[in-house]
C-alpha cells in the first residue's frame, strides 16, 4: 500500500520538476536530431535508443506534443516552433485514422495543446490559425465517435483497433477528443443527416466501460474485487450481449494490468473535471445507461474514479511505483512487496513507471475535485497520494540523468506476454528503459504539478476561456 506523504506540497517537489524540464529539453532535440524517420515512430528504447515497434502509431502525438509542454513548461521558443512544425507537417493523417481508438492520445497531445497554449494567451492569437486547430480537433472527434458499437440499454463504445467486439479500458483517456469537438461545436452527421451528439457518445463510452471493464465487488464472478480493472471487455456483437474480459498486455483477464488500471484512473479524473465544468444545459436530451442529466453522470464518473484509485492505492508498493500487473506470478517471489518501495532491478517482474505517471495526474485531480465538492477527506487521501508517486518519479532511479540515454523515465514496460521488452544482459526482466507515453506523461504532470505550485492557470484538456465565447 502506498505510505502517503502528507506533508508534500507541490511547491515542495519544483526542485524535481525543474530538474525533469532541464533533462527534458535535451533528449527531445537529441531524439529529434536523431531519429530515423523511414523506421516509423519511435516507442520505448532499448540500450537508451528509441526504437519502433508497435500495433499502430499511437506514440505520434506523445513524440510531438512533448516538444509543446516543454514548451508550456520552459517558454523555450524553440521548443514551440519544432512541436507546431511537426504537428502541421506529420499529424494530418491521424485525423482521419478510422482504425483506431487512440485520436485523444495523438491529435490532443498536438492540435490540442497548440488550442490550449492560444486559449491561455500563451502563444499569439491568429485567427486563421485558431480555426485550422479548432477544425482539425473537430474532425478528430467525429472520425474517433464514428468507430461505434452501439450496445442495448442505451451503452455503447468506440472499439478498439481489435474490432466491433472489443472495448479498451485505454479509451477513456481518449474520450477527450470527443469532449473537445463537442465544446468547438461539432456533431457525428450519420446517415441520413441524422445529427449524432458526441457528448453523448462520450458518455455512453464512459458508462459502459464502467459497466463492463471496472469491477465494482458485487459477484460479477470470481476475481470481483473493488476497483480492479479489465483491458478488454468483449461483446457478441450480433446481440450485443458481454461475453468475457479479457487482457492483451496484462498477464491475465483476471488480474490487473496497472497501466490499464492508471488509464481509468487518469480517464476518470480528467472526464469528472469535464463534466463538472460543463453547463448543465449541456446535457439536455442526453440519456445514457439509464442515466441522465449533469450530476448523475458525474457522481457515476467520480464513483468508478473512487474506486479504482482506492484499488491503486492499496495494491501499490509503498512508494506509488506499481509493479507491471497485479497479478504478475513472480510478485510471490518477492515478500511483502507492498510494504516496502517497489524494486525496479529485481529478478522477477518489472516495475512500470509509465502507469505510475499516468495514475498520479489522475489521483491529483481527483482528490482536487472531490476537495472542492466537500469530500475533503478523500479528496486530500488521492491529492496527497498523487504527490508522493510524482515525488518519487521525479527522481532517481526512475528519472534518467544519463544523457546518452534518450528516454526520460526509466524503468516503463510496454508489453510484457509478447516479449518485446529490453532485457539487459545478465538480468531476468526487462528494467531500465523509457516509453513515448511515460515520457509525455511525466511531462504532463510536471506541467500540472508546476501551474499549481505557482498558482498558474489551472491545467485541463478543454478550453474554459473558448466555452464561453461559444456560450454567449
Amino acid at each position: 500500500m502506498i505510505a502517503i506523504d502528507p506533508t508534500l506540497s507541490p511547491k515542495n517537489l519544483l526542485p524535481g520538476i525543474d530538474r525533469l524540464f532541464e533533462l527534458s529539453g535535451a533528449k527531445i532535440l537529441a531524439l529529434q536530431e536523431e531519429w530515423d524517420e523511414s523506421k516509423g515512430t519511435p516507442v520505448f528504447t532499448v540500450r537508451g535508443r528509441y526504437t519502433s515497434r508497435g500495433w499502430t502509431e499511437w506514440t505520434r502525438g506523445f513524440q510531438f506534443g512533448s516538444a509543446l509542454l516543454q514548451f508550456d513548461a520552459t517558454g523555450e521558443q524553440a521548443f514551440l516552433r519544432l512541436g507546431r512544425a511537426a504537428t502541421l507537417t506529420r499529424m494530418s493523417g491521424h485525423l482521419t485514422h478510422t482504425g483506431v481508438h487512440d485520436h485523444g492520445f495523438n491529435n490532443v497531445s498536438t492540435y490540442g495543446n497548440l488550442l490550449r497554449l492560444m486559449d491561455e494567451g500563451r502563444i499569439p492569437e491568429e485567427p486563421w490559425e485558431r480555426a485550422f486547430y479548432e477544425l482539425a480537433l473537430k474532425v478528430s472527434g467525429a472520425v474517433q465517435a464514428a468507430r461505434w458499437t452501439e450496445l442495448p440499454e442505451g451503452f455503447g463504445y468506440i472499439f478498439s483497433f481489435n474490432g466491433p467486439h472489443s472495448l479498451f479500458v485505454d479509451t477513456l483517456r481518449s474520450l477527450r477528443a470527443l469532449g473537445l469537438a463537442h465544446q468547438l461545436g461539432q456533431v457525428l452527421m450519420g446517415e441520413q443527416d441524422a445529427r449524432i451528439s458526441l457528448l453523448e457518445r462520450l458518455l455512453k463510452h464512459a458508462l459502459t466501460t464502467a459497466r463492463f471493464n471496472l469491477y465494482w465487488g458485487e459477484g460479477r464472478d470470481a476475481y470481483d474485487v473493488r476497483g480492479r480493472t479489465v483491458h478488454e471487455a468483449v461483446f457478441n456483437t450480433r446481440n450485443g450481449s458481454f461475453r468475457c474480459p479479457s487482457s492483451q498486455q496484462g498477464y491475465s483477464p483476471f488480474s490487473t494490468w496497472t497501466r490499464g488500471l492508471a488509464w481509468a484512473i487518469c480517464g476518470c479524473g480528467e472526464l469528472a473535471e469535464f463534466l463538472d465544468f460543463l453547463p448543465a444545459a449541456a446535457f439536455q436530451g442526453i440519456s445514457a445507461g439509464g442515466l441522465s442529466g449533469r450530476q448523475a453522470f458525474l457522481a457515476r464518473c467520480l464513483e468508478a474514479g473512487e474506486a479504482v484509485s482506492d484499488f491503486y492505492l492499496e495494491n501499490t508498493p509503498a512508494d506509488g511505483i506499481p509493479y507491471w500487473d497485479t497479478g504478475a506470478p513472480g510478485l510471490s517471489r518477492l515478500g511483502n512487496y507492498l510494504e516496502k518501495p517497489a524494486d525496479p532491478f529485481n529478478e522477477h517482474e518489472p516495475v512500470d513507471s509509465s502507469a505510475a505517471a499516468i495514475a498520479a495526474q489522475g489521483l491529483l485531480r481527483l482528490g482536487r475535485l472531490l476537495s472542492t465538492r466537500g469530500c475533503k477527506e478523500k479528496g486530500d487521501r488521492f491529492f496527497q497520494a498523487g504527490l508522493t508517486v510524482a515525488g518519487t518519479l521525479f527522481a532517481a532511479p526512475y528519472l534518467c540523468e544519463d544523457p546518452g540515454h534518450q528516454g526520460l523515465l526509466l524503468h516503463s514496460v510496454y508489453h510484457r506476454p509478447n516479449g518485446w521488452d529490453y532485457v539487459p544482459a545478465g538480468r531476468s526482466v526487462p528494467c531500465g528503459e523509457s516509453s513515448m507515453w511515460g515520457d509525455y506523461h511525466a511531462r504532463e504532470l510536471g506541467v500540472y504539478l508546476k501551474r499549481l505550485a505557482q498558482e498558474g492557470p489551472y491545467h485541463v484538456f478543454y478550453l474554459k476561456e473558448r466555452t464561453k465565447e461559444l456560450a454567449r
